[in-house]
C-alpha cells in the first residue's frame, strides 16, 4: 500500500481542521486533525506524550526569553513552567507581584503570591505543592 498516496487521499476527502469541531453524523462526533474522531477513539497515550512535548516547547519558547526566568534554578523553572501550561502565557504575566518578588530570590513571598491567587483556588492541592516547590527549591 502506499501510504503517501493514501494520507494525501484521506486529507482531500477529510481535509484538516486544526481545531476541535462537530462532524455531520447523528449523533455528532468531536472531531480533530483529518477526520480523527475523538468522541469515540480520543488519542493514544503516544499521542498525547507528542501533543504534550509541542506544548513543553511552545512554554519554554514562551519563558526562555525572560531574564528573571533565566535566574531560576531548575526547579523553580518547572513550576513557572507548570503555571504558565496551566494558565497560558497572557495569564502567567498576571501574576506581576510574583514575578516581581522573583526577580528578586524572594522565592517564599512568590509562593505566598501563588497561594493567594484565584488560580490556587481552581487548582488546589497543586498549587500548595507547586508553592513549595518554589520555596524549597526541590521536588514534591
Amino acid at each position: 500500500m502506499d501510504r503517501e498516496a493514501l494520507a494525501l487521499l484521506l486529507e482531500r476527502d477529510e481535509g484538516v481542521r486544526l481545531r476541535p469541531y462537530f462532524d455531520t453524523s447523528t449523533p455528532p462526533r468531536l472531531t480533530i486533525g483529518i477526520g480523527r474522531n475523538l468522541t469515540d477513539r480520543g488519542i493514544s497515550r503516544d499521542e498525547a506524550q507528542v501533543l504534550l512535548q509541542n506544548d513543553i516547547d511552545e512554554c519554554l519558547a514562551d519563558l526562555e526569553p525572560l531574564p528573571w526566568f533565566q535566574a531560576l534554578s531548575d526547579i523553580r523553572q518547572r513550576v513557572i513552567c507548570a503555571m504558565r501550561f496551566n494558565v497560558g502565557m497572557k495569564g502567567l504575566l498576571t501574576f506581576e507581584k510574583m514575578i516581581w518578588h522573583l526577580e528578586r530570590g524572594r522565592y517564599t513571598s512568590a509562593a505566598r503570591e501563588m497561594i493567594e491567587s484565584r488560580w490556587a483556588k481552581q487548582v488546589k492541592s497543586r498549587a500548595d505543592r507547586l508553592a513549595v516547590m518554589m520555596i524549597t527549591d526541590e521536588n514534591v
